[in-house]
């Protein structure tokens, strides 16, 4: 990787990555991409050069691959699973044949091509505990479909002309940088802040669910290591196991009182919400990234809390914190 395009450079993913591959790679070019309305801003737009990229757009997109000599593409434009479930139609139209877009350009300017698949790519149908990399797929949901579909086309077009696409399946991402935007383990988010703004949390998803989470800088590490990765030593590419963390929301409720005794939660279940939650693993069996490509994160729970802790409360903290 040298000259770099991230779709979607101001999303919950896209504008950390964007930042951290600009550090990386200081003698290349990171494109930050994005749509009107959501330019890139501070930081993200003074380091880099940014171009629009809208991803239903091919024309658009294989014109800024050849403006900048790109030979890797970060796609990250996609619906959040919760408001996917509202917007089905929008959902598949950029998963999926915005995918097509980004993988035909790829295709012919010989690019490489990282697209993120989910746990939503499972269903309830797959073992919920220690979910395997190789099982059956079968998500009830729309971005479910989208994340399965995007998975096999990505590797058709490994298979069939060679285009070298790689994946990961994410958990929930938990970041201090960008707020929740309407996932399903966003409430993992969402705590923090309340809890660093002093308020009283209500939390969406029920006690006892027990959902795969990851810091949002073991996420990055992971989308950058898998491209950077020994092609030789793949066996998978679309879309490897990798996890953290699994936790259900009262384990992350006394993680936080540890540090603000007097934060305060109750439940009041987003249906919606809940039965996505319910139909997803518990966690996940990342084995294969282990053995292909040496993935292994850094932070657990505690230390996931005890930094978010610290990093909100420098940002917008209200509450007193002691560490």
């Amino acid at each position: 990787m040298k000259n770099i395009l991230i779709i979607g450079s101001t999303g919950q993913i896209g504008s950390e990555l964007t930042l951290a591959l600009r550090k990386r790679y200081p003698d290349g070019c990171v494109v930050a991409g994005y749509i009107p309305g959501a330019e890139p801003k501070g930081e993200l737009a003074e380091t880099g050069p940014m171009a629009v990229v809208d991803i239903t757009n091919e024309q658009q997109i294989a014109d800024t691959v050849s403006t900048y000599q790109i030979d890797t593409i970060y796609n990250l434009a996609a619906l959040l699973s919760a408001v996917a479930e509202t917007k089905p139609k929008l959902a598949w139209k950029i998963g999926i044949d915005g995918l097509f877009n980004v993988l035909e350009v790829a295709r012919e300017k010989n690019c490489a091509v990282f697209t993120p698949s989910s746990i939503g790519a499972f269903g309830a149908d797959a073992p919920k505990n220690k979910t395997p990399q190789d099982t059956i797929r079968n998500p009830k949901t729309m971005y479910g479909v989208t994340k399965v579909t995007g998975e096999l086309l990505s590797n058709y077009y490994y298979r069939r002309y060679g285009v070298d696409t790689r994946s990961v399946r994410f958990p929930g991402l938990i970041s201090f940088v960008t707020p929740p935007g309407g996932g399903t383990t966003d409430y993992a988010v969402d705590i923090f802040y309340s809890a660093v703004k002093g308020e009283h949390f209500i939390c969406p998803i029920a006690a006892g669910t027990f959902m795969d989470m990851m810091y949002m800088p073991d996420g990055i590490q992971a989308a950058i290591q898998i491209m950077e990765s020994d092609p030789a030593r793949l066996i998978h590419r679309n879309a490897f196991n990798v996890t953290a963390m699994s936790f259900d929301p009262e384990m992350i409720y006394h993680r936080i009182k540890k540090y603000i005794p007097d934060f305060t939660m109750e439940y009041q279940i987003d249906s919606l919400r809940q039965a996505i939650a319910d139909s997803w693993p518990d966690s996940l069996d990342d084995t294969c990234a282990r053995d292909e490509w040496d993935w292994s994160p850094q932070y657990d729970l505690d230390t996931m809390t005890r930094d978010m802790l610290e990093k909100l409360n420098a940002k917008i903290g209200i509450k007193q914190i002691v560490f």
